[in-house]
C-alpha cells in the first residue's frame, strides 16, 4: 500500500472541515432515553434474606483427587451475617471423621462461596492453608489446596441431612 505524500502547512493555515451532517441543536433539549432492561436484582436485600433462610445444616461427600478418598461431610453453620451484597459464614465441618471450625464468605449476587477449614489437621487430601471455593454456593465446590502438587478435590453438599434411606418405589 503506497503512502500518501507529507505535506507540510504553516501554523497559522486552517484546515477546512466538512460536517457530513447538519447540526441539530434541537436534540440537546431532549431527555435522555435508554432503551432495554434495568437490572432490577438487589443482591443485598438477598442477602439479608439468604441471612435468615438459609439452612443451617448441610450434609454431602468430598471426594479427593488425588487418593479417590470419598468422605461424608457435615457442615453446622453457628453464625450466617448478611454485610452488602456478601454472607458471612462460621461453624464447623467434618469431614470423615475429623471435625475442624470453619469460616467463609457467600457472594448473594454471583453464589460464589468460599470456606475456609481452620483446623491445623485435616484428612487425607486436604491441607492447612487451603480453601472450598465454588461457583454454585455450596452445590458444588472444589478444594484449592495451597501448594500446586494437590491437584485438590470436589465438595457437594445439599441441604438438610436425611438419617435414614428413602423406600424405593415401584414404577406400577
Amino acid at each position: 500500500m503506497p503512502v500518501p505524500p507529507v505535506v507540510d502547512l504553516p501554523v497559522e493555515s486552517a484546515v477546512p472541515f466538512e460536517s457530513q451532517l447538519p447540526f441539530d441543536s434541537s436534540r440537546l433539549a431532549m431527555p435522555l432515553m435508554l432503551e432495554g432492561n434495568v437490572e432490577s436484582f438487589d443482591p443485598v436485600a438477598r442477602a439479608s434474606d439468604l441471612a435468615v433462610t438459609m439452612p443451617r445444616q448441610w450434609c454431602g461427600r468430598y471426594k479427593s483427587f488425588p487418593n479417590g478418598m470419598d468422605q461424608e461431610v457435615l457442615l453446622n453453620l453457628s453464625s450466617v451475617q448478611a454485610y452488602g451484597q456478601m454472607v458471612a459464614l462460621r461453624g464447623d465441618m467434618t469431614i470423615g471423621t475429623i471435625k475442624t471450625p470453619v469460616q467463609g464468605n457467600l457472594n448473594a449476587k454471583s453464589d460464589q462461596l468460599d470456606l475456609i477449614p481452620l483446623a491445623d489437621s485435616l484428612p487425607d487430601g486436604l491441607e492447612s492453608g487451603g480453601e472450598f471455593l465454588g461457583l454454585q454456593g455450596f452445590d458444588l465446590a472444589g478444594w484449592e489446596a495451597p501448594r500446586l502438587t494437590n491437584p485438590g478435590g470436589r465438595l457437594s453438599l445439599s441441604p438438610g441431612c436425611v438419617s435414614e434411606a428413602l423406600p424405593i418405589r415401584g414404577l406400577w
